[in-house]
């Protein structure tokens, strides 16, 4: 898998207090995906960026909130988020990414 698609595979970590307690307690770290990346691409691209070893990985579909404005009906589009878990003693810094 060259850079470029290992870059389109990753968008960007999801840093929040559930996250931050997830990265504490389990050594997992969650990214935003791909709507079309599979765990595969997500283990490959997560040890190919970090050098790090990836022992499992969990894909979250995230449905986009309906939202109205101007008596108008829309909605946020549909994302996707991997669940990350990492061999012991093994750590990413996603607040220098950030």
């Amino acid at each position: 898998m060259n850079d470029a698609k290992l870059y389109n595979v990753i968008r960007a970590p999801r840093v929040s207090e559930k996250t931050a307690r997830l990265q504490e307690l389990s050594n997992q770290y969650v990214f935003e995906i791909a709507t079309t990346a599979t765990k595969a691409d997500v283990k490959v691209a997560v040890e190919k960026l970090f050098n790090v070893s990836v022992e499992a990985v969990n894909v979250v579909n995230v449905k986009g909130k309906s939202r109205s404005f101007k008596f108008r009906d829309g909605s946020r589009k549909d994302w996707r988020k991997a669940y990350v878990k990492l061999a012991e003693g093994q750590t990413i810094d996603v607040t220098a990414m950030a």
